[in-house]
């Protein structure tokens, strides 16, 4: 008699270890994808609200007004941004996503009264045109960058890092670049280009200062200047940017996404979002800033309720990058041509994927038209079609983010607090630095 074939695999040589170890000896690359980190990380899923009842009263939703206008960058600019919602549109560059695209942006965060950001690569008319609020990057890479741009805008981001690859640097491969690409970012058509992991010209905080300095000369003190930052030693980092003047500090957790960079940063860098923001509301308590310096979070934010539990543990507003191209049509299985519903499923298979799977934005062969240069496929997301698209997705997280702030009794989503929070899980509960429900318990927290 036979023995059975036992079948238990290994939990640290697992199916998708011995891939990884089986592709790099075959092939001797490592791998190279867009999106986010695919692990699971504690997040704001992992939060609940302690809603109204007998020792809170509600607000009725149908009479009481609950504002969401948000304000930021008061400390030294002359014109802070003043938005109608508290949730922003990340950068995400011309070059990595089609100029429709960028279009589309700008329609949207216009019509929500928010705003939208360049990203690397600099400045296209469409989205300055489109964009009542626009928020010009200045990255290590200086690709596209323009003075005379940087004077257009109404705020100024200094990106230090992604949330997706910190301590990396950007990437746009060769399919890519484009005849208008190359020419705005000064780059030979067709050819890979990779940008600088840090900025040129300093090497430490005190130079970091110098540049801010240089930064609001040229725009007269007008425009706040955001300082953005992968989230690794968060409250180190933030304690000095603050330091070095900025007016907004952005803090992009591990779930954060991008174009394009190599899967071992994606999976194995930084801190999640949740981590990230409790130690960046420490440093701006420490520093004695809360409300003169504000702060952004970014990594992950899909929801209306992960946009309430952020502003309840202490963010001013969120950026959101992921959640908008899904939004736009992201992974969607169809496209609109000619006002019919194409399928795209050949499309995902060319690429060796599905709707619902990809993370191929690095190819310029986005099935649905947006994470491409390439003329044909652009046409796929018509700019009308994508700003109605995410015109309603942002409505509807500034809905739920109003409806949860009056189930708490409140009729400001900035009053939103961390006593309206408690955790589900040990691990969210140490990193958000919130009582474990049912408890008084926060782990590893034994108060001041």
């Amino acid at each position: 008699m036979s023995r059975p074939i036992r079948r238990e695999e290994s939990a640290t040589i697992d199916r998708h270890a011995i891939d990884y170890i089986r592709e790099a000896a075959q092939c001797g690359l490592y791998d190279i994808r867009g999106m986010g980190a695919k692990r699971s990380v504690p997040s704001f899923d992992d939060l609940v609200f302690l809603t109204a009842s007998a020792s809170r009263y509600p607000l009725e939703g149908y009479r009481e007004r609950c504002e969401s206008k948000t304000v930021l960058g008061g400390r030294f600019a002359k014109r802070p941004i003043e938005l109608d919602i508290p949730i922003t549109i990340a950068g995400m560059s011309f070059g990595s996503l089609s100029a429709n695209v960028k279009e589309s942006l700008g329609r949207a965060a216009t019509a929500l009264g928010t705003s939208t950001t360049t990203g690397d690569g600099g400045m296209t008319p469409e989205e300055r045109e489109s964009s009542k609020t626009l928020v010009y990057q200045c990255l290590p890479s200086r690709y596209g960058f323009n003075p005379d741009d940087l004077r257009r805008a109404d705020a100024i981001e200094m990106v230090l890092g992604q949330g997706a690859k910190p301590g990396g640097g950007g990437m746009l491969l060769g399919q890519k670049i484009s005849p208008r690409v190359a020419q705005m970012r000064t780059l030979p058509e067709g050819i890979d280009q990779r940008s600088a992991c840090r900025h040129p010209d300093w090497t430490g905080p005190d130079d970091l200062k110098i540049k801010l300095d240089e930064l609001r000369e040229i725009t007269d003190w007008e425009v706040p200047i955001y300082i953005k930052m992968g989230a690794t030693r968060v409250r180190d980092d933030v304690k000095l940017a603050v330091k070095a003047g900025a007016d907004v500090v952005v803090i992009d957790g591990m779930q954060g996404g991008t174009a394009a960079t190599q899967q071992v940063f994606v999976e194995h860098t930084g801190i999640p979002t949740l981590a990230a923001l409790r130690q960046a509301v420490d440093a701006l308590e420490d520093m004695d800033v809360v409300g003169e310096v504000q702060l952004i979070i970014s990594g992950g934010i899909r929801t209306g309720a992960d946009v309430a539990k952020a502003l309840a543990m202490g963010a001013d507003a969120v950026s959101i990058g992921q959640g908008v191209l899904v939004a736009l049509g992201c992974n969607h299985d169809s496209f609109v041509r000619d006002g019919q519903n194409v399928d795209a499923a050949d499309d995902y298979a060319k690429l060796g994927t599905a709707a619902g799977y990809c993370h191929h934005c690095h190819t310029g062969s986005c099935p649905v038209g947006i994470a491409t240069q390439d003329p044909d496929l652009e046409r796929r997301l018509a700019p009308d079609v994508g700003a109605e698209r995410l015109k309603n997705y942002l409505q509807v997280l500034d809905m739920e983010v109003t409806t949860l702030a009056r189930a708490c009794g409140k009729s400001n989503v900035h009053h939103l607090e961390p006593e309206d929070l408690v955790a589900l899980t040990v691990e969210a509960a140490a990193m958000a630095r919130l009582p474990l429900a049912g408890t008084n318990w926060i782990p590893g927290y034994e108060g001041d």
